[in-house]
């Protein structure tokens, strides 16, 4: 773990706030690769004083959106085609996805903000939003607000606890376990909202 550590951080340290965004796209991609291990390295070096604090997030941010765009534009155009021929193998047929059309119209600004906080989602919720074709502003702005979360809170934990592997798996899991209660209670509230509001425009 230290030596992939060190090896990040190298990395971050040659190639800097582009590696940072070069990163950051890849992971938030269809490839698989935890965010985890690229911003956490780069708080590390902002305690150091060899990078900007501010600037490592804002970068983190910028590489979240450009990945997320990647996917959202790649389901954009494919995506509806490879459901209408290949969906009825899996059960998803276009009656589902007429549906999802409507959920993602109603409820697409929240779910994209939710899904960037939870781990996979935050890479997978930008296939709906392309198949649905979400407003792209909207899809930018709220990727953008739930990645941005993400990012202060993985360069804050390196950023306070530097490569000591043991506080940052501490650290970590007290995250999760935060997400796994703030996340739930942020469904809830949205969804009492939403019928409330529903209730007052009768």
């Amino acid at each position: 773990m230290f030596e992939i550590f060190q090896l990040i951080t190298n990395y971050i340290f040659v190639w800097g706030y582009i590696g940072i965004i070069l990163l950051m796209l890849i992971e938030s991609s269809f490839i698989p690769f935890p965010s985890e291990i690229v911003m956490i390295p780069a708080g590390y070096l902002a305690f150091q004083g060899k990078m900007d604090p501010y600037l490592v997030v804002l970068c983190g941010i910028t590489g979240s959106i450009l990945g997320a765009l990647l996917n959202y534009y790649l389901s954009l155009y494919l995506g509806r085609s490879l459901v209408a021929k290949y969906g009825k193998f899996v059960g998803f047929t276009e009656n589902k996805l007429d549906k999802v059309d409507d959920f993602f119209k109603r409820h697409g600004a929240f779910s994209t903000f939710i899904g960037r906080l939870i781990p996979v989602i935050r890479q997978l919720i930008s296939i709906p939003a392309g198949i649905t074709r979400m407003n792209i502003k909207q899809f930018i702005i709220y990727t953008g607000l739930g990645a941005g979360i993400w990012m202060v809170v993985l360069t804050a934990i390196g950023y306070l606890v530097g490569h000591n592997e043991e506080l940052i798996r501490q650290y970590l899991d007290q995250v999760t376990i935060a997400l796994l209660i703030l996340v739930p209670a942020m469904v809830l509230a949205y969804r009492l909202f939403n019928k409330k509001k529903g209730q007052s425009e009768l």
